[in-house]
């Protein structure tokens, strides 16, 4: 059976683990925000910012492995990153997150990535714009399966999601992502870690 290479917690630990992030995106969202129309650049499309709450499970291997992190990113025009033309719908996406493990004492994680963001706009209303993303980035976990022969790894993931509004201000976003952690070959012990992540956010 594969298991987890660390101590089990004790509760207490896990559950501030868990519940820190949460609170901390509810008082984020408790603040006062700019409209997007305030937000609107003169030329082009605006840069915009928010965070995120990552709620993750993993489902291969089965060690029933959860995790929560919390994320800051940054979404700007795709073309604007990239000189080439770009469809009008397409954003390039930054993301850094922290966070840790609901099972064990030692489960840091940490971990940067990027991803292409497309709006599906034909699907879009007034109060919901929906998308489909992808990436890559890198990853820290204080923690390893059997198998798995490095602490940091590549992460690539895929998901879809939606942005929607409850009032004037700025939109939330919900999505759900495959989330993949392995070390491309690098190392001769290369046990992937494979997880659904439920991602829950807004913007500033």
């Amino acid at each position: 059976m594969t298991r987890m290479q660390t101590k089990m917690p004790n509760s207490s630990g896990t559950t501030r683990r868990f519940w820190l992030p949460v609170f901390s995106l509810l008082l984020l969202i408790s603040y006062p925000r700019a409209s997007l129309a305030e937000a609107e650049c003169q030329n082009g499309i605006a840069d915009r910012y928010g965070v995120t709450v990552n709620i993750g499970y993993t489902y291969d291997p089965s060690d029933d492995i959860g995790f929560v992190m919390l994320t800051g990113f940054g979404l700007f025009d795709y073309d604007k990153i990239w000189p080439h033309a770009a469809p009008e719908a397409l954003r390039f996406k930054v993301e850094i997150s922290a966070g840790a493990t609901l099972k064990n004492e030692e489960g840091a994680i940490l971990s940067a990535g990027v991803f292409a963001l497309y709006y599906l706009d034909g699907l879009a209303r007034d109060d919901l714009r929906p998308y489909v993303e992808g990436g890559i980035g890198g990853i820290f976990t204080q923690w390893r399966v059997d198998g798995q022969g490095s602490k940091i790894n590549f992460n690539p993931q895929l998901g879809i999601g939606t942005e929607f509004s409850l009032g004037s201000g700025p939109p939330f976003l919900a999505a759900l992502r495959l989330h993949h952690i392995s070390n491309a070959g690098l190392s001769d012990d290369n046990r992937g870690v494979n997880s659904i992540v439920l991602v829950l956010g807004c913007f500033f």
